[in-house]
């Protein structure tokens, strides 16, 4: 029982998918849109099991480096119509997708520029908070090997979690794979903010 004025602490539960789900918050740029691409992949528990009912979230620069927002002061090109924004809820098959545009390289502390990648929110039942992390892209070979926050992380293995694969072309659109698991041996790396 809780005492007065205390509120017992809940977990986000799995009511989160009806509430934050919209059609066509995973389209960024129309399918059609020159040099579109397409990231899916699956969220998993600890155990290996889908997460079917799980809300990811994205945010991102355009293809020039500049984000939509008020508070970037870069030189480089804005594009208006473009928002950087999207959300994907998994399906009953824990996989989620979004249509968008690769990024540009945007600095970071210290003017050092950062590989192109998507920061990403992670929602699902039984945590207390969203989780963030990152998605690089593995055609970015140089960049990524430079990138000062990618390269904090020592473990190969644990960076590799935060790395798209260049899957396939399909209907035209290039494709990369992305699985997160929130747990696990093969957990993804997620960072504390």
């Amino acid at each position: 029982m809780s005492k007065l004025g205390v509120t017992a602490s809940q977990t986000v539960g799995p009511f989160l998918t009806i509430a934050l789900k919209a059609d066509g918050q995973e389209y960024i740029v129309p399918k059609n849109t020159e040099g579109a691409l397409k990231l899916c992949g699956y969220v998993y528990d600890g155990e290996g099991n889908v997460v079917p009912d799980a809300v990811i979230e994205v945010w991102q620069a355009n293809v020039f480096g500049n984000y939509n927002h008020p508070e970037d002061k870069s030189d480089t090109q804005i594009v208006n119509e473009f928002s950087g924004f999207g959300r994907s809820c998994t399906d009953q098959d824990g996989r989620f997708f979004f249509i968008t545009l690769k990024p540009g390289q945007v600095a970071g502390r210290g003017n050092a520029l950062q590989a192109p990648h998507i920061a990403v929110n992670v929602f699902a039942r039984g945590m207390l908070k969203q989780q963030v992390t990152r998605i690089y892209f593995s055609d970015e070979v140089k960049s990524n090997s430079e990138d000062p926050i990618l390269n904090s992380i020592e473990d190969e293995s644990a960076r590799n979690t935060l790395v798209a694969q260049l899957n396939i072309s399909r209907d035209g659109i290039m494709e990369y794979a992305f699985d997160i698991h929130l747990q696990g041996k093969l957990e993804t790396v997620f960072f504390d903010v």
